[in-house]
Parts: structure tokens; sequence; C-alpha cells
């Protein structure tokens, strides 16, 4: 992620945090209906999502680039006495070292510039257990606002594409939103949430 982009999230979550604005946005709440055992949660954010999955039980990583959101993550956790710890990391330099029943990356992926968004795709896909979810969230093309983007890192996924780079796995959700931005402009965004099927990787062992 740029640090033009760092700098614009790091300012929104300083802000949120001292308003105590921790509400789930509409990807999170479709997310929380489909987590499964435990999750890797990338691109946290200020852990809205992360802490509502360890409330239910789940254990959570969570990985952020920004000090605020990482903090604000384990001081709640600590807490509340919950299964879920955040580390502030860059994303693009940072390895997914074991596999996870869900691996979370809702308005992650279209901060990089294309080819690091895609590896990092194949990256969750790579990591995630037989039977295990991955969702992913990205803005599309038709997006016009573009304020949080560094401009030499970022990428607008074709409608279509995300959905298509899960060939091969169950499709549980996939959910086209749009939403109004300032100065009359809008963003555009896809939603897929993917179960890995258990019957491939069994025919792979064979």
């Amino acid at each position: 992620m740029g640090n033009d982009s760092i700098k614009f999230f790091e300012t929104q979550f300083q802000k949120q945090v001292r308003d105590g604005a921790y509400d789930l946005n509409p990807f999170e709440h479709l997310a929380l209906t489909h987590l499964k055992g435990d999750i890797l949660d990338l691109g946290a954010g200020l852990g809205n999502l992360s802490l509502a999955a360890g409330r239910l039980g789940h254990s959570v990583l969570a990985v952020d680039a920004s000090a605020t959101a990482a903090s604000r993550i384990n001081a709640d956790a600590l807490k509340e006495g919950l299964p879920v710890s955040a580390i502030q990391a860059d994303i693009a330099n940072w390895n997914i070292d074991r596999k996870y029943d869900t691996i979370i990356a809702i308005g992650l992926l279209m901060f990089f510039r294309r080819e690091t968004a895609l590896q990092l795709l194949l990256d969750i896909q790579g990591n995630v257990k037989p039977g295990g979810r991955a969702i992913v969230n990205v803005l599309i093309e038709g997006t016009t606002y573009l304020d949080m983007f560094d401009p030499d890192n970022y990428c607008l996924f074709p409608k279509h594409e995300l959905e298509q780079r899960f060939k091969g796995w169950i499709i549980l959700e996939s959910v086209y939103q749009t939403f109004s931005a300032p100065r009359e402009m809008v963003k555009e965004f896809v939603t897929v949430i993917a179960e890995h099927p258990l019957r491939l990787a069994v025919e792979k062992q064979a």
C-alpha cells in the first residue's frame, strides 16, 4: 500500500477512534455470516469485523498498515478478553505463514499495483484450508472516487474478474454494490465469498 493511502486511512482511523465510530460496514455484515474456524483478517482497519468475530469465539489474527488500527484492536481485545491479536505490517511485504479456515481481505487488494494485487490474491487462495473460505472485497472499474489511492499504487478490477479468479471454488456470495461518494462521485464494489472445494483437494492428493 502506498504512503498516500496509509496517511489517508491513518487520519480517518484517528477520527473514528475519537468519535467511537465502530459500526460494521455492509461488507463486514455480509462476511460475519460466513466465518469459519480460525481467521486471518488482512487490511483489518480498526478491527470491527475482527473483534466481532472474536466475540463469536473465533481466533483472529488481524493485520493492517495503520498503527492506530493495530493499537485499537489489541486494546479492545485485551479489555474484552477476546482471542484476537493485531500486528502492524505492510501487507505487500508480509508473508502468510500458515493456513487458515477463513482469510478476509475487505477493501485491500485495490491498494496495490495490479501484479501485486493478483499475487496477494493467489497467496490468500493458497492459504485457505480445504473446506475453508476466502472473503474478498475490491473496488471495480466504474469507481470515480479515487481520493484514498496513492497514484502509483492502486488498481480497479474489471467487473467480473474477481469471481472468475475463483474458478473451481464454490461461490457462496458474489455481490455488486454502488455507493455515493463526495463531489457526486461513486464507489463500485464487488464482494466474493468462496469456499475451498474439499473434493478437489482430495483429488490432488490421490
